[in-house]
């Protein structure tokens, strides 16, 4: 006999059916918006062909984004044979977004539109601050870009800040960051309730790979790493739009890669094994130690900058550390490959401007050692990259809206 269904059954499941409408709703519209930004102008028809939708679905969605302002017709018409369809276009001037790049020595902000067009930056160093006053830089470095004049209209939709730290997602936590001072720091809330707006906190290094990924050297790519060498080493992981974080929130730290059997055993509480030894700090060390080891004078304020000079004018001592650099980013990058094949490998960071001294030599080394190598380019936003990513980040959290790799 069949057995009579409960009130309670019928209660929950027209509760998943109501759930998973509003899922489909909420990922088709982000399928829309995200082909429009990446594909604008474009007509309705293409996007029900290229999405594998309805029109009448495409049609409901479309309408929806121009009302929020992200979207809106074109002035001139697709001629197409026939009729002229007219084409909708990414409204990326309708908002703005603050992005924040806090380095261990610096903090870049910028003001950007959605399409990623900069209007306002401001670069301001720090140095001896303690994890109070460097708060209250930070600030005082927002409150510039929020004064900072805007077209007419133009509405502030977030904060997006990026942090050389682990951060935990999407509280906005800071667990420690040795550069800055600052442990278990509730970064987020702390912003948000200062300046009443939406705010986001991310490893300064995964909001480099969404800026490459979004607007970039990785644009249009479904995976990317993004290396970031500087003061110290990081990695931010892209897989088909998404952030890579890991259990720990904590993937792609890989300044903490071993080079070798001989650094197994050891305890790293501050830099890891990568970062002491092909960092902007472990170059100018590794220098420092070559030379003082052959008696030479140590030229003044030796840095990776001054090393990398010293290696194009051709001074042996230079172009050994270089090549013991592209040997041990050579290496992290075969692991890197090994584990997660991605289509582009970004060098991004103060270390990478010398990327003319880098990309090739790494690509030498690596011939023959994997199976597939990967487009291994330069950084094309160079320190604005994590400022970029900001507005991706922005844009997902406040907007429903969730990346798409490209549709062919």
């Amino acid at each position: 006999m069949k057995k009579p269904v409960s009130q309670n059954s019928r209660s929950e499941a027209t509760s998943k059916r109501t759930v998973t409408a509003r899922v489909m709703r909420s990922a088709n519209r982000a399928l829309i918006l995200e082909f429009i930004r990446q594909n604008s102008p474009v007509a309705r028809s293409v996007i029900a062909r290229k999405l594998h939708m309805s029109l009448p679905t495409v049609m409901r969605i479309v309408d929806d984004l121009i009302a929020e302002d992200f979207v809106r017709w074109q002035d001139v018409n697709e001629p197409s044979g026939g009729r002229p369809r007219p084409l909708l276009e990414f409204r990326g001037s309708a908002y703005s977004v603050i992005g924040i790049d806090l380095g261990g020595t610096k903090m870049f902000g910028a003001v950007a539109d959605l399409a990623g067009h900069l209007q306002h930056e401001v670069y301001m160093p720090h140095n001896g601050e303690g994890p109070e006053e460097l708060l209250e830089r930070l600030c005082q470095l927002i409150q510039q870009l929020l004064d900072a004049p805007r077209p007419a209209g133009q509405r502030i939709r977030g904060i997006g800040v990026g942090v050389p730290a682990v951060t935990l997602h999407p509280e906005g936590r800071i667990v420690w960051a040795p550069g800055l001072g600052w442990r278990d720091l509730p970064l987020r809330d702390i912003l948000a309730q200062r300046f009443n707006l939406p705010v986001f906190v991310e490893n300064d290094v995964n909001l480099a790979a969404l800026g490459e990924w979004g607007f970039g050297a990785g644009k249009g790519a479904r995976s990317l790493v993004c290396i970031a060498v500087g003061t110290g080493i990081g990695a931010g992981i892209v897989i088909d739009g998404t952030l890579l974080r890991g259990h720990h929130q904590a993937a792609g730290e890989i300044g903490y890669l071993l080079p070798g059997t001989q650094y197994l055993g050891r305890r790293y509480n501050g830099f890891g094994a990568l970062e002491s030894l092909a960092s902007g700090l472990g170059i100018a060390e590794r220098a420092r130690q070559l030379l003082a080891q052959s008696g030479r004078p140590l030229p003044d304020d030796l840095s990776a900058e001054t090393v990398f000079a010293a290696a194009r004018q051709g001074a042996t001592w230079a172009m050994q550390v270089v090549s013991e650099t592209v040997d041990y980013l050579s290496l992290a990058i075969a692991n890197i490959c090994a584990v997660l094949d991605p289509e582009v490998v970004v060098l991004g960071g103060g270390v990478a401007r010398s990327s003319d001294l880098l990309i090739e030599p790494i690509l030498e080394r690596l011939d023959g050692v994997l199976p597939m190598l990967p487009r291994v380019v330069a950084s094309e936003l160079d320190r604005r990259a994590t400022v970029m990513g900001g507005i991706m980040l922005v844009l997902d959290a406040t907007t429903e809206h969730y990346v798409v790799r490209a549709v062919s």
